[in-house]
């Protein structure tokens, strides 16, 4: 096994603050002429195997440079090893972002990248919304790594074993509970017909989707406030409550086993649901995980009110103090805009936003489904909507009460006045 491979399983088992206050010393103490770039990221399986392959491929272009990855296996992680490293003066070089770039532009670690636009960065071939969403306060902190949006992925290969109807790319609640039920009614006793996505500790997507459904988005920015009422909150806890009762999804104690937080802890890759929800830039991973063959529909109204929205899946930020900027952002360069890169990374971390990249093509089948996708539910997306402040909060808290009321401890009109009371500190808070 290559060196750097060993080093990025390593650093998936956990990083304390003895590596956080050796790795910087390491890094600028070679001898030998080469510059060290140290990339922490967060993913598994899959993730960690084709960034190793971009990283070996640029290392082959480029004698002078090491890339070191420092794996997390999801983002919770990621960002606590992150803050650690950072508050002890030695963060990576690349940080990997999500929709909290702006609570780490608020903090002032980020570098600044404008000075390497047209240089280190090309950033000509790159969308225009791909640079405005990592442009904050009329700087460029962010590169993103692509675009990705939310969508349910079923197991087609299950289906089609049991004999069952595929289900449709779009449809209404009503039909897509008419249609959980004649899956529960055909399905092997041992699988149910989707998972709990009602809430899941590393995000509150689903339920920021039935609030744009509903036409009232989680947060406000404009008045700063929550277009959510506690009676809203109660119709969705309501709504999952029902799936629940009635076998739709599994029972608290099952669902419950499974995070929910990559492939590795996913219940539709363990066999024991048809439905699941992810990130379009998830779908590689997943696949890559099982034999049976997945395939991706839009979360239920979506063609009624365009609630869906194409979103930045992650960007690629460096570190204020990084002892080698212009050296980062070439590697950043490369992985956004190299069209060897891109069929390496593929739609791991989201449809690329480089056209010099999405020349390359697809691929694999699983990123062709993707772009298939983006295509069909594009007319269906609207605007994206600002995050609640201190969204990190908002999705544990929004879990916990979650699960209160899937393990019966609270009622749903109960929850419904947490989650409302949750959004409201949290915006008075920022």
């Amino acid at each position: 096994m290559k060196r750097s491979v060993l080093m990025a399983l390593a650093l998936v088992v956990g990083v304390g603050m003895a590596f956080a206050s050796g790795s910087q010393e390491a890094a600028d103490s070679q001898g030998d002429g080469t510059t060290t770039i140290r990339w922490a990221y967060w993913g598994s399986g899959t993730r960690v195997e084709i960034s190793q392959a971009a990283i070996d491929l640029y290392e082959e272009r480029n004698a002078d440079i090491q890339v070191n990855p420092e794996v997390s296996g999801g983002a919770g992680d990621h960002f606590i090893k992150v803050d650690t490293q950072i508050a002890g003066g030695a963060g990576p070089d690349i940080i990997q972002m999500g929709g909290n770039i702006n609570d780490y532009v608020s903090r002032g670690v980020l570098l600044p990248l404008d000075q390497f636009a047209g240089n280190e960065l090309n950033v000509d071939v790159i969308d225009d919304s791909a640079i405005q969403s990592g442009t904050i306060d009329g700087t460029l902190y962010g590169v993103s790594t692509g675009v990705t949006m939310p969508a349910l992925v079923y197991n087609k290969s299950l289906l089609e074993r049991e004999g069952i109807a595929l289900p449709e790319v779009s449809m209404t609640y009503a039909e897509f509970r008419d249609y959980l039920v004649m899956l529960r009614d055909n399905l092997p006793d041992d699988v149910y017909p989707m998972m709990d996505i009602g809430a899941m500790s590393s995000n509150s997507t689903p339920f920021g989707y039935w609030s744009r459904y509903n036409g009232t988005p989680l947060y406000d920015a404009e008045r700063n406030m929550t277009p959510v009422t506690a009676e809203a909150a109660t119709r969705y806890l309501e709504l999952f409550q029902d799936y629940r009762e009635n076998g739709l999804v599994p029972p608290a104690d099952i669902a419950a086993g499974y995070a929910e937080t990559n492939a590795d802890t996913s219940a539709i890759v363990a066999g024991r649901v048809a439905i699941g929800y992810l990130f379009t830039n998830q779908l590689s991973g997943y696949q890559a995980a099982m034999t049976d063959e997945l395939a991706l529909i839009e979360f239920p109204g979506a063609a009624e009110t365009n609630a869906l929205w194409v979103a930045p899946s992650q960007f690629y930020t460096v570190n204020l103090n990084s002892e080698h900027p212009e050296e980062t952002v070439k590697f950043i360069n490369f992985l956004v805009n190299d069209p060897d890169a891109a069929l390496i990374l593929g739609n791991n971390r989201g449809a690329s936003a480089s056209a010099t990249a999405r020349a390359a093509g697809a691929s694999s089948p699983a990123d062709q489904k993707v772009l298939d996708y983006l295509e069909a539910a594009a007319p269906h997306t609207s605007p994206d909507t600002p995050r609640v402040p201190n969204d990190t909060e908002l999705n544990s808290t929004l879990y916990l009460i979650y699960q209160q009321v899937a393990f019966g401890q609270l009622t749903p009109e109960e929850g419904g006045q947490e989650i409302y009371d949750l959004l409201t500190r949290l915006i008075e808070e920022s």
